[in-house]
């Protein structure tokens, strides 16, 4: 057979055996799969490189008359049905006897689970055929929210639903680190779609799951429930100057800042550490997507310690010695004030206690300072104020060669 002339039909050559499948969703999963490659490969609004895609794709092949073509025709026209064209659509006078069952899905329950540190919630929709037959077994969407860096960072469609459903009701239930739970069904779809909207535009989507081949069918299913009569899930807006400043009272009278000896810091360059690291802190939380500066894990220690703090700030010395303390005491107190299990906070110590090692290294390499970073690095180690302008100035009259040496 001759290479396919163009993309649509290289996506008919894939789609060759689509009538001689077993079910209508071994149909929809393999048309979902066909543009997830589309989905990936857009630079920019995936969903809609997706949605044009299926209008060019069916104006393309409006003659096509194989059985297999007026079947991915119609396959896209029920996975993406606010694609141009996609309301035209008409069965084949070849369809298989499943085609019939198409998107005729029903969701028979819709859930939500994760984890207590609030990292990560999963929502996971049954669905089922009007026709089990035809239409083929009962499955589930599964869609993982990553709340550290606020998107829908995976979509998973698979069956059979009640064994995915009683697996993660099994995980949960052996595990007090999780929490499962009946969820609202518009909540359910307002959660994960804006969130999606979000990795929609990502310049690189993660690379782990199958996010690009899934996507498709579950927003096609995802469409099927019903809009949100509850108010939807907010993060809490940034702490105001005064709330800083309680918090951080609090924080310095807790028990947590006196098993750590922060309560017995005296020395005026020691102090100066102290609130520097603090204030460290709650810059970070309010760079996450949750700006809660209580909503503390393993993950965002790590995010803070071993990632954002190297990129955002210049550590003296005595800065990189007091800032695991301070972390590993926040940690505590977070948990309390959290009200999280004993096993959390041990957990989150342990954890940040094993990453010190590599914050100490990555301090000494600098490896991962931001350009600004660096050069208010070299600024300091070479004596010069950063908040003097006419110092900087100077510096950088006298260092001009070497910045364009640089360059």
């Amino acid at each position: 057979m001759a290479a396919p002339q163009n993309p649509y039909d290289a996506v008919l050559h894939a789609a060759r055996d689509v009538a001689k499948l077993d079910c209508a969703l071994d149909a929809e999963m393999l048309g979902a799969a066909l543009l997830g490659s589309v989905y990936s490969v857009a630079e920019t609004d995936r969903a809609g490189a997706v949605r044009s895609f299926v209008g060019q794709f069916l104006a393309a092949t409006t003659r096509r008359r194989t059985a297999a073509a007026t079947t991915i025709r119609e396959v896209f026209a029920i996975l993406v049905p606010d694609a141009e064209g996609a309301a035209e659509v008409r069965r084949g006078a070849q369809a298989p006897p499943w085609a019939e069952q198409l998107g005729r899905v029903r969701a028979t329950g819709c859930y939500a689970y994760g984890d207590i540190y609030g990292d990560q919630t999963s929502y996971l929709v049954t669905f089922a055929y009007d026709d089990l037959e035809e239409g083929g077994p009962e499955h589930a969407v599964v869609a993982l929210v990553d709340h550290n860096i606020g998107i829908t960072k995976d979509v998973f469609v698979g069956g059979p639903a009640d064994r995915i459903l009683g697996q993660v009701r099994e995980m949960c239930a052996s595990d007090e680190l999780t929490w499962f739970r009946e969820e609202d069904p518009g909540r359910l779809r307002t959660e994960v779609c804006r969130h999606l909207e979000l990795t929609d535009e990502l310049s690189d989507l993660p690379q782990e799951g199958n996010l690009a081949t899934d996507r498709a069918l579950a927003t096609a299913r995802l469409a099927l429930l019903p809009r949100s009569t509850v108010p939807p899930l907010t993060e809490p807006p940034e702490l105001s100057g005064p709330d800083r400043e309680r918090l951080l009272r609090d924080f310095l009278a807790s028990p947590e800042s006196a098993r750590f000896g922060l309560d017995a810091v005296a020395a005026d360059d020691e102090l100066a550490s102290l609130h520097f690291c603090l204030s460290l802190l709650l810059d970070h939380a309010a760079s996450l997507p949750d700006t809660d500066p209580l909503r503390w894990s393993p993950a965002v220690a790590g995010l803070f310690l071993l990632d954002w703090v190297h990129r955002r700030a210049v550590l003296d010395m005595d800065d990189a010695a007091m800032l695991p303390r301070v972390t590993r005491a926040w940690s505590a107190y977070a948990m309390r004030k959290k009200g999280l299990p004993e096993a959390a906070t041990e957990q989150t110590d342990t954890v940040v206690e094993e990453m010190i090692p590599e914050f100490a290294r990555l301090y000494a390499t600098g490896e991962k300072r931001s350009p600004a970073t660096a050069a208010v690095a070299q600024l300091i180690s070479e004596g010069v104020d950063p908040n003097d302008a006419e110092a900087i100035d100077a510096w950088i009259e006298t260092n001009r060669h070497r910045l364009t040496d640089d360059s």
